[in-house]
């Protein structure tokens, strides 16, 4: 016969096994009891940072708490990647980020994170359309003259990007890749300054966030040539796809959230379908799409899709191009 438990026994055990138990159950369903801190790993201003702030805010008004953003930019965004890989797994570090956090291992060679390794997919958070415009100095008004032009001229068209591995920098590579020109990019320390030079005739052209482009071609001061997303967006009917010129082209920058890998699997649930409800909202439709963002809310599933269907196309950019940042 099996032995069996003296009853006390079997309460004294139970009595052991089921604090444990509770406080993985209470520590996801109490969450979060403290301000969260969401590291931008970018300066203020800039399109990671903006999303960060737009999600913050609806999400610490749902949860009760305070979500703190944290600006630790630098490397493309490598500096506040490696700060949010080393911190504790406990839900109370994330992180926003875009494309540079599957493209710097690339441009960069060693990191000292690795996105598989060291962060869980929490949501995909908004997309945006970019557009390709050019100095009206530049004699072009379509995506076949511009390729045209870049083939023909003894001196090289060049582009203004907010810095290595930045998001206007992998739109000009793709186009390059795509259209085999040789247009010269220049980097600058942000999109500021990348502006002010393609506005001033220091570049010829460029490929700035949506609001921005609509703004400065509906004053004259730049020729909208083309967007980048597959569809032609309404804010400029007129102004077709790259995509109608050069087949397989499709830029749209994208935002997501993680977190660090051991981050318990029921707060990485909780928080992905808390942006989901929050972000559904009507009133926060209307406030993302007031700042050009498309919301994109995902499951943690969807968004590790995402990302490693993005880091198989711009790896073979970056390799095809020979993209490296010294």
């Amino acid at each position: 016969m099996p032995a069996t438990r003296p009853p006390l026994l079997t309460a004294a055990l139970l009595a052991l096994a089921l604090p444990g138990a509770a406080c993985a159950q209470s520590a996801a369903g109490d969450y979060p009891t403290k301000p969260v801190r969401i590291v931008a790993p970018f300066p203020p201003g800039g399109s990671v940072d903006t999303v960060a702030r737009l999600v913050a805010a609806p999400l610490g008004a749902s949860f009760g708490q305070t979500f703190v953003i944290d600006n630790r930019s630098g490397a493309s965004g490598n500096i506040g990647m490696e700060i949010a890989a080393k911190a504790p797994g406990d839900g109370y570090t994330l992180v926003v980020n875009t494309i540079p956090m599957v493209t710097n291992k690339f441009l960069y060679g060693n990191s000292s994170y690795e996105l598989e390794r060291d962060f869980a997919p929490i949501s995909l958070l908004t997309t945006t359309t970019s557009a390709l415009v050019v100095h009206p100095s530049l004699p072009v008004k379509t995506v076949r003259e511009l390729i045209t032009l870049a083939n023909a001229r003894s001196t090289p068209i060049r582009y203004g990007s907010a810095g290595a591995g930045t998001n206007p920098h992998i739109s000009g590579e793709l186009f390059n890749y795509l259209a085999k020109t040789n247009i010269e990019v220049i980097q600058f320390k942000g999109g500021g300054p990348s502006m002010i030079a393609l506005l001033s005739g220091e570049t010829n052209m460029g490929y700035p966030p949506l609001p921005s482009a609509i703004a400065h071609s509906r004053a004259g001061r730049l020729r909208a040539l083309g967007v980048t997303s597959l569809k032609r967006v309404p804010q400029l009917p007129d102004v077709p796809t790259i995509a109608e010129t050069l087949p397989g082209y499709e830029f749209s920058t994208w935002q997501g959230m993680l977190a660090p890998r051991n981050t318990p699997g029921a707060i990485i649930a909780t928080l992905s379908a808390r942006i989901k409800k929050t972000l559904s909202a009507a009133d926060q439709i209307k406030r993302f799409n007031g700042a050009g963002l498309d919301i994109a809310a995902s499951t943690p599933d969807e968004f590790a899709v995402h990302l490693k269907k993005e880091t198989s196309k711009w790896s073979k950019v970056i390799k095809e191009r020979g993209m490296k940042v010294e």
